[in-house]
């Protein structure tokens, strides 16, 4: 492996922008499918993970997920993924999305691939088939997938390699199945680009030459072999045939075939193999007589060795630490070891005469001390002065062997995690600390039990060039006054129960910080006006329901806020964070209302690496779960500016259309005689009693048009007034310097009957509409026939204007008198007029007689 000591920034910038170091992968942890805008995600401090995965990836080769991940060419997304899992299927559905690029199927009762089963699916990128009892495999299944790149049918029972044509396939797994020979079909000819081979059977015992001949002009760089039983032989130069292979995993043990092991060696030598894999390499109990790395000092292209599930005596270590520092080993690894104690001390030294030693990596993951005691090592610290990398992890350690640790000059990277330290332990009174970490700039102290913040901040400041500190999962308290080192830049301290009080006891100086899952409820403006140079800050899994609009850090690039309470994300929450480039809030119970407009509609959901699958409604309860980028707002509803605009154009056209109804309808007569009728019925409430309490002036008020007053003042008013009738006549009776309406208005109200003379004339005065609408005003009042129609021309009823509507209805329904031109008929005319007027006299007769008697009594009563 090349230089470790490469930059967080140098892999940050590879991260973000896709494209894999040559040495050192971007990513930990990450599955094997994720896209290139999933791994944008990676922060600074989530270079202390990758600096450990570059370990890995130095001691296991390329880890498997992140090797086949890197050389894949499909891009797959949610939605085309189908996950059919544990469904106890016997068949492959026959109703899958032909768009599907991601198929799993693994863990069902699938026994057969048929030819016509996955041939609706020209997309598939990606197969799991593995743990179903498999059988057979049509030669044509794939025939219309060109774009297969993983197939994964591992844990079958396929009793022969299958001998398919894949011409897109990358990563090929038919490990744990029943085949008896290892040799591979004319077809493997043709892949082209495939990368990686797993290969494993109980029933395969040997490895013949002619195996892996037909891959001999592929680009193979990782081959994985075995089952986990021993071959009872290999047949020298096999490897050889696979000239382009970097990576081998041997999952078989070699207890009593050194031999065949040391065979093995020599030919991972002459293909230049950079990374070696056994899995069970020693079973338990295993006694070694002769050296079984001593093919290790010439492997010169050797750089990365790793042990898994292994069994490993203190002497067995001895010899293999022997020849490492004789080796060109850079990097190695004990994963998941029972340690056995079969020399009481071991003492490790190293001839830097001879060797300069390349160790830069040792990582110690799961150990199992089978003696259940401490072990007991004499080490030369100066034969790892090279070493820039450690992980002790999973071991129980409650003590660090600090002396040791703490005085490797080139340290740049220590994982302790996963351990029971507490600051006691680590910080032990037995060290000297002659040489506190002098070039360390990583620490991991996640999974202890560690407890005291600020005491750990104090001592963080004699280590002169630490950058980055992980805390996470411990049972950090918070108290005293914290004190960090302004070199300390990346703080992760999740997991941890904290509170909103955290931010009391950080550093300005922090560039990125951790909080997720630490019980933080609110995030204020204050909180991060503490902390001005950060940029990536993780508050995920807390108890956050809003994002508050003054926030202000313009420095922020990367906020995470899923997995908390949060309903709605506006646009004022995120002006305070100019600088932001990503923004990760999925799983939050999302309000599907116009409270969400903007961020459905109008945020650049670039910044979401986690859109649109994360995202859903939570509320109301009708679109709950309902994909948040399912949801279509209404634009008008949601939007003020837009609502008040139609509200002024409606009130225009309303009010547009009613001026032209107003008009068209002779609006301006019917305003006026609306403002008169207002007038006339505040008079209403009185005029009952004063009707009945008063007598009338006059018989009859005339009303007609000035056109017709030569009939009136020579025919009407000389025979009626003759005959001893009372008439009120406008151009006599009318008070001089009243309001002409009052006037109209009295003489109404003084007269028992009403009296119009109807022409032509008439309704087309205007002054005339007015004294019929009072006058009929009046009768609705008194429930009284006050009215008298006199026609003195015929006038259509169908032929008056609109204005006169009520007056074509009363000609309708009741009766009127017509002016005959005949003389002899005329003296009946007058006779009928004068009968209904006659009433008047009564009336008034009645009413004088009332009134007299009401003041008798009155007198009376004062009496």
């Amino acid at each position: 492996m090349e230089d470790l000591k490469q930059s967080c920034g140098e892999i940050y910038k590879n991260a973000y922008t896709h494209k894999p170091q040559k040495n050192v992968p971007v990513t930990v942890g990450i599955s094997l499918w994720k896209t290139a805008k999933e791994r944008r995600r990676m922060s600074p401090f989530i270079c202390f993970a990758t600096l450990l995965s570059s370990v890995v990836w130095g001691v296991n080769g390329i880890n498997k997920e992140e090797e086949n991940g890197r050389f894949l060419t499909c891009s797959i997304t949610e939605q085309h993924r189908q996950d059919l899992s544990n469904q106890q299927l016997t068949r492959i559905p026959p109703d899958l999305s032909p768009s599907t690029q991601y198929l799993d199927l693994s863990n069902n009762n699938i026994t057969r691939v048929n030819d016509k089963d996955l041939a609706a699916l020209p997309d598939l990128c990606i197969l799991e088939l593995h743990h179903n009892p498999l059988e057979y495999i049509s030669p044509t299944a794939f025939l219309n997938n060109t774009k297969l790149e993983v197939l994964n049918i591992s844990y079958s029972l396929l009793k022969a390699i299958p001998d398919l044509s894949f011409p897109a396939l990358r990563v090929l797994d038919v490990s744990s199945n029943l085949y008896g020979s290892y040799a591979l079909g004319s077809s493997f000819k043709n892949m082209e680009f495939l990368f990686s081979l797993a290969l494993g059977s109980p029933y395969a015992k040997a490895v013949n030459y002619t195996d892996f001949a037909p891959v001999q002009n592929i680009p193979l760089r990782h081959l994985s072999l075995g089952y986990g039983e021993g071959l009872q032989s290999y047949e020298s130069g096999s490897f050889t045939q696979i000239p382009s292979l970097r990576k081998v995993t041997l999952i078989m043990p070699f207890c009593e075939r050194v031999s065949m092991f040391q065979d093995i060696l020599k030919d991972l030598q002459r293909t230049q193999v950079e990374s070696l894999v056994l899995v069970k390499f020693l079973p338990r109990y295993c006694n070694i007589s002769s050296d079984p790395f001593e093919g290790l000092k010439g492997l010169r292209s050797l750089k990365n060795i790793t042990f898994v599930d292994t069994w490993f005596n203190s002497s067995v270590l001895y010899m293999f630490l022997q020849n490492l520092y004789s080796s060109p080993i850079q990097v190695t690894a004990f994963l998941n070891i029972t340690y056995n104690e079969d020399i009481e001390e071991l003492h490790l030294d190293c001839d830097l005469g001879k060797h300069a030693i390349k160790l830069k990596a040792i990582i110690l993951d799961g150990i199992l001390h089978y003696q259940m005691r401490y072990p007991k090592f004499s080490i030369n610290v100066t034969c790892y002065s090279q070493l820039t990398y450690m992980k002790f992890s999973g071991s129980g350690m409650n003590i660090s062997p600090c002396n040791l640790m703490s005085s490797l000059p080139s340290l740049e990277v220590l994982d302790v995690s996963n351990n029971l330290l507490t600051y006691n332990g680590f910080w032990w009174h037995g060290c000297s600390y002659t040489n506190i970490f002098p070039a360390l700039k990583q620490l991991n102290l996640s999974k202890n039990r560690f407890k005291k913040l600020c005491f750990i901040s104090q001592k963080t400041q004699q280590m002169r060039a630490l950058e980055t500190l992980d805390l996470s999962s411990n049972s950090i308290e918070l108290e005293g006054q914290c004190s960090w080192p302004s070199h300390l830049t990346n703080l992760i301290l999740s997991n941890n129960n904290l509170g909103n009080s955290v931010f009391s006891y950080l550093s300005p100086h922090f560039r990125s910080l951790d909080l997720s899952k630490t019980g933080i409820s609110v995030l204020t403006k204050d909180m991060l006006s503490s902390l001005p140079n950060l940029t990536h800050l993780f508050l995920s899994s807390n108890g956050l329901q809003v994002l508050p609009a003054d926030l202000w850090a313009p420095s922020v690039e990367v906020l995470h806020v899923d997995h908390n309470a949060i309903s709605v994300i506006s646009q004022d929450s995120l002006k305070g964070l100019p600088g932001l480039k990503e923004l990760k809030a999925g799983h939050e119970p999302f309000s599907c209302k116009c409270d969400s407009y903007w961020f459905v509609t109008t945020l650049d959901k670039r910044l979401l690496p986690d859109w649109p699958s994360q995202y859903t409604c939570s509320y109301p309860p009708e679109l709950y779960g309902m994909l948040l980028e399912e949801y279509q707002p209404g634009r008008v509803a949601c939007e003020p500016w837009i609502q008040a605009a139609i509200a002024i154009l409606v009130t225009l056209a309303v009010v547009l259309l009613l001026s032209l109804t107003f008009y068209a309808c002779d609006g301006a007569w019917y305003l006026k005689m609306l403002w008169v009728w207002i007038r006339v019925k505040r008079r209403s409430s009185q005029e009952t009693e004063r009707l009945a309490n008063a007598s009338f002036h006059y018989h009859a008020f005339i009303s007609y048009s000035q056109h017709d007053s030569n009939w009136v003042d020579k025919q009407l008013a000389p025979n009626m007034e003759k005959a001893g009738f009372s008439l009120c006549i406008h151009e006599r009776d009318f008070v001089p310097g009243d309001w002409i309406i009052d006037n109209i208005i009295n003489c109404v109200e003084s007269s028992y009957k009403t009296l119009f003379v109807l022409s032509q004339s008439f309704i087309q005065s205007e002054w005339c509409n007015y004294e019929l609408f009072f006058a009929q005003h009046r009768a609705l009042s008194i429930q009284q026939d006050s009215l008298v129609f006199i026609l003195l021309e015929p006038i259509p009823a169908d032929s008056l204007p609109r204005k006169f509507m009520k007056l074509r209805t009363l000609l309708r329904q009741q009766t009127y008198l017509e002016w005959p031109k005949e003389e002899r008929k005329q003296q009946v005319f007058w006779a009928s007029l004068k009968r209904m007027l006659q009433e008047g006299n009564k009336h008034m007769v009645m009413k004088q007689a009332a009134v007299g008697i009401a003041d008798l009594m009155s007198d009376l009563v004062i009496d």
